[in-house]
């Protein structure tokens, strides 16, 4: 060959898609393609394949593979003059080395793609049954299936069928297949075969007629004894029947396996009976099936065996199937399911999952089946098990936006073909997009992309996936909204009826009330509603992720009356999708957050800044220095305590907003998974905030009655939950007053003057007003309610000096100065560290004492008719026994263990530990039990706007407690236990450390 010659065709199958052009002309110079190697068409050809390389190698080991030259001639003169078989022949080659190879194998199997009759552009399941006729084993059953799988193969990549085509004929095919595999097992146990009747249930993708090339065929099996047989024996027989069909699909033999039969979507799995009896399916899906089993069923068809005991069994679960919408949870059910498939992928592969990812084939078909049980029941139109065909059907019933349809039913074809080009490559089990060029390249150019196959395949994929993720949660709230607007003319409305479904299957208690939100929102044509339809779809999925969704939609409604007309507010949700779904979180988890909202809905604005920012707690500096400034810009005390107090509600909205949000997670942000650090964050936030609020009303309080200076130096201790920094939602403000009279004041001017602060701080902070009242407790002074209200620094001293008790040591335990003169509060810590660290420690007589005050409390101060066992403060375990343990130790071993001296009860706890005077496991159970009390008592406040130390009895409120702990829809018994038996952990803990026993 001479150079120039080689040169040219060297361009020349360059120019037609070859990558390895060397291989190529030594494939071309060889003696099997030596009569065509200069034919034009032949070249033309293979440049017209996925993979030229590819092509022309498997036709080089077809024609090596033929028995003799007559065979060869006859095979390239068929190839060169007849297009149809050029095409098919040439485009499996470069499509699928597995093809291949059975062509390798089986070299007269190239005949099966000459014939181009009309009838065999699209058989059905008796032309693939003729084509297996004459399998006699397993060995021959597989070499007639790949010769049948070839003449799909061919349709498919010659653009003769499209996917859905392709995937019905798969699925024919596996139905012509699994009843082959039956007669063959029946005529190895003729006796088997004549004892009872067995009929084959295809399910998934097979049942759905939209199987894969390489895909398990999932089955369920139903047995009845033959007339006269007893039933037990038949069960026997019809159980050997389908164990031997399935081994006769799965088995590797010397030709590969065809695909494995998969039965574990029968009922309890694989751990129940491979046949049961139709009466004994029924029983089993009308007593214990879950939800997903439901929708499985959506794609049961009859396929093989005895076809009237199929249809019988279809027949009598139908009703069933189309019943599943109405059980608790079907949404949150149905939804959960597919998060946990995507949970399960493992993260290196997430981003090429076709099938399981997000934007993948799976979130279509959740999707479509979601909205046909919940559809189906009223309208039989729907009951396809075919996606496409089920899509189409919901688009022309109105249950779907035409648009979205259309959108998805693109993406859908497009995905479904990279699926089927990935699998028909080496005839694998996969859905991973692959990494290799090569690959990439082939893939891109089976699908028709020819000019930069690599990057508009991904580009392509990309843009798809993206529509699947737009759009296939919102497919089930946008017609919502359809329901209630004004439509263009031709397009097709979600019926009132269809709405209200819809509605209760999401958990809407009032869809009628819904559905007027729905319509006072985004009904009409200002771009006000415009961005409501927008937002609307997604913010509906939020609000149905709570426990209360009819309360999400209600608040929504409310705040955008309150804020429509402001420019801001439409555009900060639509803009920043960190807000939308914060706002959702928000307004459906509870009572205390809407409320606090409604009063100044502008605090929405806390919830944009993209990544968060917006909600997190400012410190005690910044939020004194904001009030003390409001407080010097009034003209009165009042003017000035109000202004302090709108602080104060808009402070605990956005702290218990960044709770709310960081408890159920959102979609870019996981929820929180240190429990303890949320209790932090929450016991810090509202104490500093409590603290700044009571240094701006002490100063508005004296600039109003005294000026600039009062007669006495005044400040105010925090105790309890005050002083630990531990305060919650519903928490009181516990202190205690100390004062010291300025030099040449009378002590009686002094104390009537300290007390009139107290009384007017008390009466400003109480006043009612659209703000919350802030509950200053002053009954831990000394002598409680029957001391006097406040005290000087002398008479503390003397008190403490005679008559202090040691309940009160303890109680001083927590105290810790939190406004008003720093110096006169560290001289009164200075005072009282002696009697809460007292050296050498406890005496005996007092840790009885301390013993014998709880064991009273637990019995006297529990609630009549609360469950024990449930109570998070008095209750077994619950707050008071593990801050009454910890202090019992920090009152015994203060003084020698300088680390214990904290009013914290987590960090006096975890010191405890480092010390020594507790074990790891020890102070993990009390530390847990603590925590998970704390958050129950914020979670109580949140649900129901007030505050309770026991779970609501109401089964919302109990829902949305067990929601913000983590616990998914339906398993609020699952709390409660996990609360008993946390407690009960930590009280066996305390009967140890705190009683000795």
């Amino acid at each position: 060959m001479t150079p120039g010659r080689r040169s040219s065709t060297f361009t020349r199958l360059l120019r037609h898609g070859f990558t390895d052009a060397s291989a190529a002309e030594r494939l071309l110079d060889s003696a099997e393609l030596a009569a065509v190697r200069d034919d034009p068409v032949l070249l033309e050809a293979l440049g017209a394949t996925a993979d030229p390389d590819l092509a022309l190698h498997g036709l080089v080991r077809l024609l090596e593979a033929q028995p003799g030259p007559t065979a060869r001639r006859e095979l390239l003169d068929t190839l060169i003059a007849a297009k149809p078989l050029r095409d098919r022949l040439l485009g499996v080659l470069g499509a699928s080395a597995a093809l291949a190879d059975h062509l390798a194998r089986h070299p007269r199997d190239w005949e099966a793609l000459v014939t181009y009759e009309p009838r065999d552009l699209h058989p059905g399941v008796a032309e693939f049954e003729r084509g297996l006729a004459e399998a006699t084993d397993p060995v021959s059953l597989r070499v007639a299936y790949r010769r049948c799988l070839l003449s799909i193969a061919a349709r498919d990549v010659c653009g003769t069928t499209d996917v859905a085509e392709t995937a019905a004929e798969l699925a024919d095919l596996a139905t012509a297949t699994l009843r082959a595999a039956l007669a063959l097992a029946e005529a190895a146990a003729p006796g088997d075969a004549a004892a009872c009747r067995l009929a084959v249930i295809a399910m998934g993708k097979c049942g759905g007629h939209e199987l894969n090339y390489v895909s398990d065929v999932d089955v369920i099996f139903v047995g009845e004894a033959a007339e006269g047989a007893d039933e037990a024996k038949a069960l026997r027989s019809a159980t050997k029947l389908a164990s031997h069909m399935m081994r006769i699909c799965s088995e590797t033999t010397v030709e590969g396996s065809i695909w494995p039969v998969d039965a574990n979507l029968r009922p309890e799995g694989r751990n129940g009976p491979l046949v049961r009896t139709l009466s004994s399916h029924l029983a089993y899906y009308q007593r214990w099936a879950k939800t997903w089993e439901f929708q499985a069923l959506l794609k049961a068809r009859p396929v093989a065996g005895d076809l009237d005991l199929g249809a019988e069994y279809v027949a009598a679960l139908e009703p069933l199937v189309w019943k599943a919408a109405e059980r608790d949870n079907f949404v949150a059910d149905v939804q959960k399911m597919r998060r946990r498939v995507v949970e399960n992928i493992p993260a290196a592969e997430i981003d090429r999952e076709l099938k399981l990812g997000p934007g993948g084939l799976r979130d279509v078909e959740f999707a479509v089946q979601l909205l046909q049980l919940v559809h189906g029941r009223a309208d039989a139109s729907l009951r396809s098990g075919t996606t496409l065909d089920a899509l189409q059907a919901l688009a022309g019933g109105g249950y779907v936006g035409r648009a979205d349809a259309l959108q998805l039913d693109d993406a859908y074809r497009f995905l479904r073909s990279m699926e089927h080009r990935i699998q028909l490559y080496r005839l694998r089990r996969t859905h991973l997009v692959p990494e290799d060029e090569a690959d990439l390249r082939r893939l891109g150019r089976s699908l028709g992309l020819r000019t930069e196959p690599v990057t508009e395949l991904t580009r392509e994929w990309k843009r798809h996936a993206g529509v699947v993720r737009r759009l296939h949660e919102k497919l089930f709230y946008r017609p919502l909204l359809d329901a209630v607007a004004q439509l263009a003319p031709g397009e097709t409305r979600l019926s009132t009826e269809a709405a209200r479904e819809r509605l209760e299957a999401l958990g809407y208690t009032d869809p009628a009330a819904a559905l007027r939100h729905l319509e006072a929102l985004a009904s009409g044509v200002t771009r006000k509603a415009a961005i409501q339809r927008t937002l609307l779809p997604v913010l509906l999925g939020w609000f149905a992720d709570s426990a209360d969704p009819d309360a999400g939609l209600l608040n929504f409604r409310k705040v955008s009356d309150a804020l429509g007309k402001t420019p801001w507010y439409l555009r900060l949700l639509r803009d920043e999708g960190a807000a939308a779904e914060n706002l959702a979180r928000v307004l459906s988890a509870g009572r205390l957050t809407p409320d606090l909202l409604m009063r100044a809905p502008e605090a929405v604005a806390l919830l944009g800044d993209g990544d968060g920012g917006g909600l997190e707690p400012r410190g005690r500096g910044p939020l004194e220095q904001e009030i003390l400034a409001a407080i010097g810009r009034a003209d009165t005390a009042e003017d000035g305590v109000r202004a302090a107090r709108g602080v104060r509600r808009r402070e605990l909205f956005r702290t218990a907003a960044a709770d709310i949000v960081d408890s159920y997670g959102t979609e870019a942000n996981p929820a929180e998974a240190d429990q303890g650090a949320l209790v932090d964050r929450v016991g810090a936030a509202v104490s500093d905030l409590t603290a700044a609020t009571l240094a701006g009303t002490l100063r508005a309080v004296v600039r109003d009655g005294w000026g600039d200076t009062l007669p006495t130096r005044f400040a105010m201790i925090g105790m309890g939950r005050f002083g630990g920094h531990e305060l919650g939602y519903g928490s009181d403000a516990d202190v205690i007053f100390v004062h010291e009279p300025q030099d040449g004041v009378d002590e009686r001017e002094a104390t009537d003057a300290a007390n009139k602060v107290v009384a007017e701080m008390r009466r400003l902070l109480q006043v009612p007003s659209a703000d919350p009242p802030l509950l200053i407790d002053t009954d831990l002074r000394p002598e409680g309610k029957s001391g006097p209200l406040v005290r000087t620094l002398k008479s503390y001293q003397a008190y403490y000096r005679r008559w202090s008790l040691v309940w009160e040591s303890q109680a001083l335990l927590r105290a810790e100065p939190v406004a008003g003169d720093t110096e006169l509060g560290r001289r009164f810590i200075e005072l009282i560290d002696p009697l809460r660290y007292p050296a050498e420690g406890l005496g005996e007589d007092a840790v009885r004492e301390i013993r014998r005050l709880k064991a009273r409390m637990e019995s006297e101060r529990l609630p009549r008719g609360a469950d024990p066992k449930l109570h998070t403060k008095l209750g077994p375990g619950g707050l008071s026994d593990v801050e009454w343990t910890v202090q019992l130790l920090q009152l015994r071993h203060g003084w020698a263990r300088p680390e214990l001296r904290t009013t914290r009860t987590r960090q006096a706890l975890a010191a405890a530990e480092a010390v020594g005077l507790l074990g790891a496991e020890e102070a993990a159970t009390l530390d847990e039990a603590w925590v998970l009390a704390t958050r129950v008592r914020n979670a109580v406040m949140l649900v129901r706007g007030r505050a309770g130390d026991t779970f609501p009895s109401e089964s919302r409120q109990l829902a949305a407690v067990g929601r913000y702990l983590g616990y998914g829809d339906g398993h609020a018994g699952d709390m409660l236990d996990a609360y008993r038996r946390t407690a009960r952990r930590a009280r066996a803990v305390v009967e140890e450390l705190f009683y000795g026993t």
